[in-house]
């Protein structure tokens, strides 16, 4: 984000600041007492879905996911971190800043797949992107949009996702998760407008958002479509991996996985659970009954967290040693890039 000219119009006096800066620690203080209590809720729900299956039985369940499901997953978790790493291409682009993809890749991954099972996203990615970004020349304001950006390009795909869903597929959503078919109508429609909503923003106008002192550009139709594509993009390919380990051991359409998916990782976010545990499982564990639903989530939770999650800290291992390493090497870098 960037500062814009001390105005009446863009800034606020420094009481305002000071009270807005208070309300925002007092809100982070709150936000692990939200995450507990959601974990919490979220782990009571899958105990008494699964209080009578037993230990055997989820064994049983992890044999019964083949090599090819396995491998199949591990691809559409590349894919999903490859889109990832055009977030943040995209990202970079709309800040103006010009750094070669092997950098913003190593950065995203890196930020990504560490965040993504911390929690906090905003505060745990945003602080790894904060690090990699500020030494390659970024102002901390640009890191700042960048995380915004990620951020809306995120709810798009949601949003396209769980629409499209619910408009193609009512009668199986319905079902699914005993809902009226009017009501996932509806849902689904106002999913997709806001996204249309979105994108006509995107293309009608022009002025900056401000916000208070902050100036934030439209992002332009193109940048929108490509978060809109890409986003969705992301939630069909991590989707795909938890359909591939459900559907080892249990017939279940992949429309319902991924609309279980969107819903259970919007409820993760929202909530700030890391990785969302407990709350995609509770919302799962409504598609497949018994052990089976157990074996599979350990397999995508394997594949598609902890895999990365172990690559990304030796990719930040070796970023930090080759940083201090060659200081001096970075610092010319950094001026360069300014």
């Amino acid at each position: 984000m960037t500062a814009g000219p001390r105005s009446k119009h863009a800034t606020s006096t420094d009481a305002e600041r000071g009270t807005d800066d208070a309300a925002r620690r007092r809100l982070r203080r709150f936000q692990p007492l939200i995450a507990a209590a959601a974990f919490a809720l979220a782990a009571f729900l899958v105990h008494r879905a699964l209080r009578d299956v037993s230990f055997a039985e989820i064994r049983a369940a992890l044999d019964s996911i083949s090599a090819r499901n396995v491998l199949l997953g591990v691809a559409f978790t590349a894919g999903s971190f490859l889109c990832l790493t055009a977030f943040d291409t995209l990202a970079v682009r709309y800040t103006g800043g010009r750094l070669p993809y092997r950098k913003i890749a190593l950065a995203s991954f890196t930020a990504l797949s560490i965040g993504h099972t911390l929690g906090f996203a905003a505060l745990s990615s945003g602080a790894l992107r904060y690090r990699f970004y500020t030494g390659w020349g970024l102002s901390p304001g640009d890191v700042g949009r960048i995380v915004m950006f990620s951020g809306v390009t995120v709810a798009a795909g949601a949003c396209t996702t769980g629409g499209l869903a619910a408009l193609l597929a009512p009668e199986l959503l319905a079902a699914t998760f005993g809902a009226p078919r009017g009501g996932i109508l509806g849902a689904g429609v106002l999913l997709v407008a806001a996204v249309a909503a979105y994108l006509a923003w995107a293309a009608l106008v022009r002025r900056p958002l401000r916000i208070r002192r902050f100036v934030l550009p439209v992002p332009g139709l193109g940048l929108a479509l490509g978060q809109v594509a890409l986003g969705a993009t992301d939630f069909l390919l991590v989707a795909a991996v938890l359909h591939q380990m459900v559907a080892a051991s249990a017939d279940v359409p992949y429309a319902a996985v991924a609309a279980a998916y969107v819903l259970g990782n919007v409820a993760g976010i929202v909530t700030h659970v890391p990785g969302g545990l407990g709350v995609v499982e509770a919302v799962v564990v409504m598609l497949v009954p018994g052990a089976h639903v157990v074996g599979a989530l350990i397999a995508f939770r394997a594949t598609y967290y902890l895999g990365p999650f172990v690559l990304g800290c030796a990719a930040l291992g070796v970023a930090e040693l080759s940083r201090r390493r060659s200081p001096r090497r970075f610092a010319l870098a950094e001026r360069e890039m300014r």
